[in-house]
């Protein structure tokens, strides 16, 4: 499967333990999203056009309303990438 940089960015945070807080309107449509990495800091790359790219492919999820995670898909479409801890 072929993802971008930015989504494979995204991915690689919600790998190691990450979120993505969404917002909705007075509809329930989605308006605005913010990824947050495990340690509470914020991902400014992860908006609106990422965020429904990847819930389209199904490689990120939510359950009975809480923050979207990545799914089973998700964690076997992200490349692994070394951990500079």
């Amino acid at each position: 499967m072929n993802i971008s940089k930015v989504e494979q960015r995204v991915l690689h945070v919600l790998a190691q333990g990450g979120c993505i807080r969404h917002d909705r309107d007075d509809r329930g449509r989605i308006i605005a999203v913010t990824c947050f990495t495990r340690d509470g800091y914020g991902l400014a790359d992860c908006d609106l056009p990422v965020f429904k790219r990847l819930k389209a492919r199904r490689l990120i999820h939510s359950t009975a309303g809480r923050p979207y995670r990545i799914s089973r898909l998700g964690r076997a479409a992200v490349r692994s990438q070394l951990d500079n801890r």
